[in-house]
């Protein structure tokens, strides 16, 4: 999509950094984030940008080797605002000083205007918001006012004149009520456009996707997920019968799972073909226990299948992907040079080196709600874009050690009750839906007592989390009945389990998936 201008969120470190520009998205202007290793004539090379937003972190601006800020920022003249640690390094680059606090504050608190300012646009006097700093600011660079506090410590201050403006507090968690608004009024008082919207990036994806590939013609790898079907839906939109679609059955699906995404794509007016390649798969995992090694066997593998199939429809030389902007940060792609790559995902840097494909991935700056949004405005049945996400390697990584047509057996007819059982739940209020649940098997064996005979077999773990993009998560708080009814099927119901547990764990520390 051709992006008019852009709001630059400079990664310090912080883990909320990905809902800095999640947030300013929900309110209709694109931003991303980057690498503050570069210089300001290396961050404004190609799309415009309006303001940037430098997010906090885990350092002290006064430690040795702790980041600083890209040369020539401060006389770029653009519009600033420093969240935590970006307040902190702001104001001793602009002469003011920073020191460590003798009270630190972590967690809820409550901070008091006392000083008008275009930021606070729609606020009271008194707002909640979310701290975590060891340091503050301790004396106002030149030209700075303080625009609130809390009993601690200085909460914010601004340069009208400037346009420079800094929050000790989080403004983009949701234990700051307030914060959005404030992001909101920060972009507004830069002049940024409104315009990202779901509409707005369908129109211009279209012409895009259609300069992108001129006459070719183009194959789509489509899972039947969310993601893979409404790019090829927008593709299709784009360049109709010049789009081949390939589901691959590569044997790592859930119970029925193959025969449920071909029926669910033939309303779509879609080419789909399925490619039964199993043997393959299974094959090229045996023996691998390292999550990171089955991720990019299953990459590599999908690109050969691929290669093969488009080799019997001529000259191909376009691949779509439902790459996500979450799986681009993850696997380390992500344009900031400090980003650890937490897993790789298998069409981003499971791909191999020699692939043939020129990469078509409307999806790319995308989070998962976006997607979603974007695949309502092209008409989607809502059944296929409330499917609860489900990973490319797909089972491989919920069969934690060697990947075998044994253990897949397993896992898929716990899977299969565990999906079925919270299918029950309401979609709203209390004790709803959770966003994503799923079965997952570990390569571990514990004793238990079945029938009166003393067994050893694997163990099973239910997840389940709410989630909106996919970048954090919470625990679904599920019934304890419900836990039990649970246990009970799956160990009563299917061979080779003697124990169920439930992983309580939320994202961060934790993934969604277990590899």
């Amino acid at each position: 999509m051709q992006i008019e201008e852009r709001v630059v969120v400079l990664d310090y470190g912080s883990q909320y950094n990905l809902l800095i520009v999640r947030r300013l998205r929900e309110v209709g202007v694109y931003a991303e984030l980057l690498d503050p290793d570069q210089s300001w004539d290396e961050l404004r090379r190609g799309v415009p940008i309006r303001a940037v937003i430098l997010s906090g972190g885990p350092n002290s601006v006064y430690e040795s080797g702790a980041p600083t800020l890209p040369k020539g920022l401060l006389e770029a003249g653009v519009p600033l605002l420093g969240i935590c640690y970006g307040m902190q390094l702001l104001a001793k680059e602009l002469g003011g000083q920073v020191v460590a606090s003798t009270r630190r504050e972590y967690g809820p608190a409550t901070f008091r205007i006392h000083q008008a300012s275009p930021l606070w646009q729609g606020l009271q006097e008194n707002e909640h918001c979310w701290m975590s700093h060891g340091d503050q600011v301790f004396k106002l660079p030149s030209g700075f006012e303080s625009l609130a506090s809390t009993d601690t410590a200085l909460a914010a201050m601004g340069d009208e004149k400037r346009k420079i403006y800094a929050l000790q507090f989080h403004p983009e968690v949701t234990h700051t009520p307030s914060g959005v608004r404030i992001l909101k009024n920060f972009v507004e008082l830069a002049g940024c456009q409104f315009n990202w919207t779901a509409g707005n990036f369908v129109e211009a994806s279209l012409a895009e996707i259609a300069r992108q590939v001129g006459e070719d013609r183009v194959v789509c790898a489509i899972s039947g997920g969310v993601d893979s079907t409404v790019a090829a839906v927008l593709v299709h939109r784009a360049i109709g019968a010049r789009l081949t679609c390939l589901f691959v059955d590569n044997g790592l699906l859930r119970q029925d799972e193959g025969d449920q995404v071909m029926e669910s794509l033939s309303v779509l007016g879609l080419d789909v073909r399925r490619v039964q390649a199993q043997e393959r798969f299974l094959k090229g995992l045996a023996g691998v226990t390292d999550p990171e090694k089955k991720r990019k066997k299953i990459g590599e593998a999908f690109i050969r299948v691929f290669e093969e199939q488009v080799a019997a429809l001529g000259e191909v030389p376009y691949l779509v992907q439902g790459t996500l902007y979450p799986d681009v940060i993850e696997s380390g792609q992500g344009g900031h040079k400090k980003a650890h790559n937490i897993k790789t995902h298998h069409n981003v840097g499971g791909l191999p080196e020699d692939l043939k494909f020129k990469l078509v991935e409307p999806l790319r700056q995308l989070f998962k709600d976006e997607v979603r949004r974007v695949g309502r405005e092209l008409g989607i049945d809502s059944r296929l874009l409330e499917r609860q996400p489900f990973p490319g390697p797909g089972m491989a990584v919920r069969c934690l050690g060697e990947v075998r047509e044994d253990r897949l057996v397993v896992l898929r007819a716990a899977d299969a009750i565990v999906r079925y059982e919270l299918d029950k739940l309401p979609l709203e209020g209390p004790g709803r839906r959770p966003w994503q649940y799923f079965a997952a098997l570990l390569p571990v064996k514990s004793v238990g007592v079945q029938g009166d005979l003393r067994s050893y077999a694997e163990v099973v773990v239910v997840r389940a989390v709410y989630s909106e993009d996919a970048m954090t998560a919470q625990v679904a708080d599920l019934d304890h009945s419900l836990l039990t009814r649970l246990a009970t099927r799956i160990v009563n119901e299917v061979a080779g389990v003697s124990r169920v547990v439930y992983d309580i764990t939320p994202k961060p520390p934790g993934t969604i998936e277990w590899e």
